[in-house]
């Protein structure tokens, strides 16, 4: 397959691209890769590093175009290949596109993505590489143009357009190697309720397992991945405690324990808010739209010695979003309390626990063959 990546500045797209190539190859797959900032670095080798895009438009442009009318002629006969670049650019310019529709036809793509990251990492990443002074809010706001500009080019080819979340695991490395290299594996939306069982160890282990297991057999678009809801909760504590920053542990920067802790202004994070919440309702939908089924892990919650299920309101929103738009829907109904008409019958089959699914979409042949490293 033949794909194009985008992704605001502050993603480091290359390095997580190239562990992607990494994979592919643990895997037996060949995956090649183009760096159009590379590229044009190379072109012009008189630009200091981290000051491209402060050159003139007419030049920038010239050195994008040679760079991928490189890219068009190197990248024929390969059968899997990644193009890295972007969709636009907010920087001192002010907003402007940041490619040629004709010479991406001309490349003739088979799938366009978008890459997105946790906002605070893309904020902290954008001022360590780059002289620029940027908020969060402007940071959310390049997100939602390059999501938008990204969709817009892949409708106007005809082509299947993914939002990927980089996030904080390595499983989305595979999910962007397989979408590339295995077109053929199922894709699918895990849902589960999120903020409301933040402080049940037990219930969260339950569900880890539930993500894991999924994302061993199929290609998964995870909204944990990227939990910007999360961040905006703490800020509205330490708000309230009277703190002026937050700080981030290391594990959220997506580099191990090594990486820096991320001081976090609180008022930028509550200035996005509505962004944040905004942000997540379109594109959890669009991850239920780019994927085959949705498929659903309700578990039992237990407070003050009752029992009930853990259907929030966001699982119970996602469910009927996915019926509507006539995806295959599947559940995993943990509570003994039955579930309502409002499940039973809107969805494709329910199931008493993960293995009990896993067995079943084995028998249905939905999974695709792969190695012991997860494909």
């Amino acid at each position: 397959m033949r794909a194009i990546v985008t992704g605001q500045v502050g993603m480091d797209k290359k390095t997580y691209l190239q562990g992607t190539v990494d994979h592919a190859r643990d895997q037996g797959d060949m995956l090649r890769l183009f760096n159009i900032g590379d590229m044009m670095y190379a072109e012009g080798r008189d630009i200091h590093p981290g000051r491209i895009l402060d050159l003139p438009w007419s030049r920038l442009n010239s050195l994008r175009r040679a760079a991928f009318k490189d890219v068009i002629a190197d990248s024929k006969g390969i059968d899997n290949v990644i193009v890295n670049t972007h969709a636009t650019f907010r920087w001192r310019h002010g907003l402007f596109p940041a490619f040629d529709l004709d010479q991406i036809t001309a490349f003739n793509p088979d799938l366009l993505i978008c890459l997105v990251d946790n906002i605070e990492v893309v904020h902290h990443r954008l001022h360590a590489e780059h002289d620029i002074d940027a908020t969060l809010k402007d940071c959310m706001v390049w997100r939602e143009e390059e999501i938008l500009a990204t969709e817009i080019i892949a409708t106007a080819l005809h082509k299947p357009f993914y939002i990927v979340s980089r996030g904080r695991h390595e499983s989305t490395i595979r999910t962007m190697q397989r979408l590339v290299c295995k077109p053929e594996m199922r894709k699918v939306y895990p849902s589960f309720p999120m903020s409301h069982v933040v402080d049940m160890p037990d219930v969260l282990t339950e569900i880890e397992g539930f993500r894991a297991e999924l994302a061993k057999h199929f290609v998964t678009f995870d909204p944990a991945d990227v939990d910007e809801k999360l961040l905006l909760d703490r800020a509205i504590i330490a708000a309230k405690e009277g703190q002026d920053f937050l700080l981030v542990e290391p594990h959220a920067y997506g580099g191990g324990r090594n990486a820096p802790i991320l001081k976090v202004k609180v008022r930028e994070v509550l200035d996005i808010a509505g962004d944040i919440d905004g942000q997540i309702y379109m594109r959890d939908f669009k991850l239920i739209d780019q994927s085959d089924m949705i498929v659903s892990y309700v578990p039992e919650l237990g407070r003050d010695g009752k029992s009930m299920p853990g259907l929030s309101s966001g699982v119970e929103r996602e469910l009927h979003h996915a019926f509507e738009h006539t995806k295959e829907v599947y559940v995993v109904w943990k509570p003994r309390k039955a579930p309502s008409p409002f499940i039973t019958e809107t969805a494709t089959k329910i199931f008493t626990s993960t293995q009990e699914a896993l067995n079943y979409f084995e028998s249905q042949g939905m999974f695709v063959q792969t190695n012991l490293f997860g494909g």
